[in-house]
């Protein structure tokens, strides 16, 4: 993991209002929720009083409760209300739950994941997604692989040809990439399977960019062939544009051996002719990208949960000229990491000299205080308040909710507004 970078770890719509959400990322049980004010906390989900998850628990006014002894905690991480000591009693110091900065942006959840700073860095996306103007739809799901090898999975797509050719679904990509309207678009497959090789391949590192383009051709008929253009930002974004096919995905460790996967797929220029109907054309994304989760994406993760080692480092893969763009991910990864640990080492000297008999400060990741939300930049949505699609005990994107049942979210609410 790639520390002092922005993290989306969930999308804002996922967050209940009337409920805390416990997700785990970068190895962390966390807690989600919403104070009376809509602005958005995120806390480590283990009460320090026993363990217990307070994701499983309730909202109380502006506090948070443990399902287990009902210890109630603030929006920053305070311990208020100990029932078993009774309303005037002197609550432990260290009853304090660690809050880390979330923001939230482009219909994501942010964490910041790194040390303690004045001020964070803002959230920055490539212009290419920034200034893009056609809608689009989200969705998102867990894997048990390493981020590493999912990232490498999206950053060339020779692999295409020989692990997606088997499946009838995919034939739709094939028709819409590869077919030729002389020949009806049936021609798609074929065309597709004999365009291998990689030609006019090109990289360029911006900072913490990486783009490439290249052309994939048939070798006997070079007009047979499709350009691709692809972004890599760290610590986790790739983007793919190809043809009429636009893609964004974030991967999100959730620990060492998992990712969160959040896909959005933008809307084809062709799909406002093909269907007239506007609210019928989410319902067209939304079934091609649920397709991707339960087709071609299983098809990629069958490759993956078998690569050796698991986790993808510089020296481990013996890359072809065309794995140029594999090998600058891995370059930059390392250099982010060699970057946040100089800068951590130099920030503990420096408190070193100043109080010799301190112990070095906690990193944010672990105890700073959460900022106030900001408006949703891609729905106009202040405070990202958002409406959540599932309670279960944990989701299939390793999220914990709540039990359906009763709420007390208005109960202490006088104490909360005191």
């Amino acid at each position: 993991m790639i520390p002092n970078q922005w993290y989306p770890i969930l999308q804002t719509g996922d967050i209940k209002r009337d409920r805390p959400t416990g997700v785990r990322r970068m190895g962390e049980e966390l807690v989600l929720w919403r104070d009376l004010g809509g602005t958005l906390v995120c806390q480590s989900a283990r009460c320090p009083h026993k363990g217990a998850n307070i994701a499983e628990g309730r909202l109380k006014g502006n506090t948070v409760e443990c399902p287990y002894h009902g210890f109630r905690y603030d929006a920053e991480g305070t311990c208020k209300v100990v029932p078993a000591l009774g309303t005037n009693a002197r609550i432990p110091q260290s009853l304090q739950l660690k809050t880390y900065p979330v923001r939230e942006q482009h219909g994501l959840v942010w964490l910041w994941w790194g040390e303690a700073r004045e001020q964070l860095p803002e959230i920055e996306l490539p212009h290419e997604l920034v200034g893009n103007p056609r809608p689009y739809e989200t969705i998102s799901w867990t894997r048990p692989v390493h981020y590493t090898r999912y990232i490498e999975s999206l950053l060339e797509f020779y692999h295409v040809t020989f692990v997606h050719r088997d499946h009838w679904t995919n034939n739709i990509d094939y028709t819409f990439m590869y077919g030729t309207a002389r020949n009806l678009w049936m021609d798609g497959r074929e065309r597709y399977l004999a365009a291998n090789k990689i030609v006019n391949h090109e990289v360029e590192v911006d900072g913490t960019t990486i783009r490439s383009t290249f052309d994939q051709c048939e070798e006997a008929n070079p007009a047979n062939s499709a350009h691709f253009d692809l972004i890599y930002q760290a610590p986790g974004l790739t983007h793919v544009k190809t043809g009429l096919l636009e893609i964004t995905t974030w991967l999100t460790p959730i620990d060492d051996e998992n990712t969160l996967a959040i896909m959005r797929l933008y809307e084809y220029p062709q799909l406002r002719t093909m269907v007239p109907i506007k609210p019928l054309r989410p319902w067209v994304l939304r079934a091609s990208l649920l397709m991707e989760k339960l087709v071609q994406d299983p098809q990629d993760v069958g490759i993956m949960l078998r690569q050796e080692p698991k986790v993808s480092e510089r020296g481990v893969n013996k890359f072809i000229a065309v794995d140029e763009m594999n090998a600058k991910f891995l370059q930059l990864r390392d250099r982010l990491k060699a970057e946040a640990q100089a800068r951590a080492g130099a920030d503990a000297g420096a408190e070193a000299k100043a109080t010799p008999t301190d112990t070095p400060e906690t990193p944010v990741a672990q105890t700073a205080k959460t900022p106030p939300a900001t408006t949703d930049s891609a729905n106009g949505n202040v405070n990202g308040k958002g409406n959540s699609n599932g309670n279960g005990s944990k989701s299939a994107h390793g999220t914990r909710r709540k039990r359906t049942g009763p709420t007390d979210r208005e109960d202490g609410l006088t104490k909360a507004r005191s």
